[in-house]
């Protein structure tokens, strides 16, 4: 058994029951333990990400109870990826709230921990309840970040977030029970094999439950026309709050990729499942809003909102394709887009502090007394957001037409696609030269920059860069983790393999 499995759900959690429990000591030393709990994460999934990448899945039972009966966590290259990718994203916003964020509430870094522990939990679990709890811990963690720092803006938007997503959480635990009632069992790999060879009379309460996940998966991923909660929550959230959450619409990305594939798609193949020929239109139009509602943002802040919808509905289109290379390709998107997302977050934040009143609204007013430098610095991250070269966003979206080449759907996804391309950068140009460009007024107060914050805007950007320097390694990378997902017999052979030999040890 490998105990270094259960380390990205333990350490976060420890950490934050600590700074729970230790809240009056220092914020100094509530920053320091935060920031090594997500140092801790990355190494350990990048020690992971070596272990699955030699072709195994990495199994851990707790307290050595054999599968379907006990909790499992499985590791293999889809999760792994995604734990690194939230595990870098978590420094990197750790980093960004320790320059005085942290300040506006009570128990930032512990509710940012619990988080963690809910996120990386859903990725690990191989037990479908499993992944209800994580999915809930998370939330419970959302719930109280979204509202750090207070306001009526936070308060109003937190209301229809919790709302949707408790009434999202209901159907989970409906969708789980009726997949409970018919099977059984709820481990994932015994799930598959006995949805598999369910009998006719059972298909009708089977479809259900798979239509009910993905809804659920929906509301997490905001998917039309499940994702009118969105805007305004991450609108509202503080910065770092707003940045952490690019990776929320990911895990319920992550989660249909999972259950799908799995449960549902053993047999048939993930494009066979009924949920599955839903999703191509549904990502279509949540493309097309996306794009629509970029046009139509007030301030930086909402753009970037609209852009992670945006960004949900090309990933989501992609992989709706179900082909190797298309999974492959969104693969690649959802790292560029995760992180250039979440950087605009933190640079919407930067801007605003040198705007005065008008912080990032997308009005004129007077010259930054840093326009230079924030001005480059929103220029290139501009670039790499609306997908020009030499950035990651250029690659993937040229790998995502290319892979759409050819089918019968070539023609709805080149559209849209380029269509909101060209929307994001109208967006982007005309909010650049009202910040940069056109000014009136009287200069505010000759506020400092802080090259801390600034320095991890510029770190992120720079990881499009580097994610198009090795375009190739990473690109072979995707296509592995996409054979992973779509040949789901390993995942179910390396579980029963457990139950064997943890079966055969009690």
């Amino acid at each position: 058994m490998n105990h270094l499995l259960i380390l990205p759900v333990l350490i976060p959690l420890l950490a934050g029951a600590f700074l729970v429990i230790a809240f009056a000591v220092p914020l100094a030393l509530q920053r320091l333990i935060s920031l090594l709990s997500t140092a801790l994460l990355v190494l350990i999934a990048w020690l992971l990400f070596e272990q699955v990448m030699a072709g195994n899945h990495v199994l851990y039972t707790l307290g050595n109870w054999s599968p379907p009966f006990g909790i499992l966590l499985v590791a293999d290259r889809l999760s792994v990826l995604m734990l690194l990718i939230t595990a870098v994203l978590a420094a990197f916003c750790v980093l960004y709230a320790g320059r005085g964020d942290d300040t506006r509430g009570a128990h930032f870094h512990a509710l940012l921990q619990f988080q963690l522990a809910g996120i990386n939990g859903a990725f690990l679990t191989g037990d479908l309840f499993n992944l209800f709890v994580c999915f809930e811990i998370l939330l419970i963690a959302s719930y109280a970040l979204l509202l750090h720092g207070g306001g009526i803006a936070r308060c109003r938007a937190s209301l229809h977030y919790v709302i949707l997503n408790l009434v999202g959480s209901a159907m989970f635990i409906i969708g789980v029970g009726i997949l409970y009632g018919v099977t059984g069992t709820l481990n994932m790999a015994d799930l598959a094999v006995r949805v598999a060879n369910a009998p006719a009379e059972d298909l009708p309460l089977l479809t259900a439950a798979s239509l009910l996940l993905l809804v659920v998966f929906g509301i997490k991923a905001a998917l039309l026309p499940l994702l009118f909660w969105l805007p305004r929550a991450y609108t509202a959230a503080s910065a770092p709050v707003a940045a952490l959450f690019a990776i929320m619409t990911k895990v319920g990305i992550y989660a249909m990729l999972r259950v799908f594939s799995l449960i549902f798609g053993l047999e048939t193949g993930l494009v066979g499942t009924i949920a599955w020929q839903w999703l191509w239109p549904l990502a279509l139009a949540t493309l097309a809003l996306g794009g629509i509602g970029v046009l139509g943002a007030i301030n930086l802040r909402n753009l970037t909102a609209y852009m992670v919808i945006v960004s949900v509905g090309t990933l989501l289109a992609t992989l709706a394709l179900g082909s190797r290379d298309a999974l492959a390709a969104g693969l690649f998107y959802l790292i560029h887009s995760t992180l250039m997302t979440a950087a605009f977050f933190l640079l919407a934040d930067l801007i605003a502090r040198q705007r005065g009143a008008a912080a990032d609204h997308m009005v004129i007013a007077a010259a930054m007394p840093h326009k230079r430098t924030l001005g480059i610095v929103y220029f290139v991250g501009a670039i790499a957001l609306a997908g020009l070269p030499p950035f990651s966003g250029f690659v993937s979206k040229v790998w995502i037409l290319q892979v759409a080449g050819g089918t019968d759907r070539q023609a709805w996804l080149w559209a849209l696609l380029l269509i909101a391309a060209f929307m994001i950068l109208i967006a982007l140009s005309r909010a650049g030269s009202k910040f940069f460009w056109r000014q009136s007024g009287e200069p505010p107060l000759r506020l400092r920059v802080d090259p801390a914050r600034l320095g991890v805007v510029i770190t992120m950007l720079l990881g499009s860069v580097m994610l198009s320097v090795a375009a190739t390694p990473v690109m072979s990378l995707m296509l592995d983790t996409a054979d992973a997902v779509l040949s789901p017999g390993a995942y179910v052979e390396a579980v029963e393999a457990a139950a064997r030999q943890t079966g055969g040890e009690r």
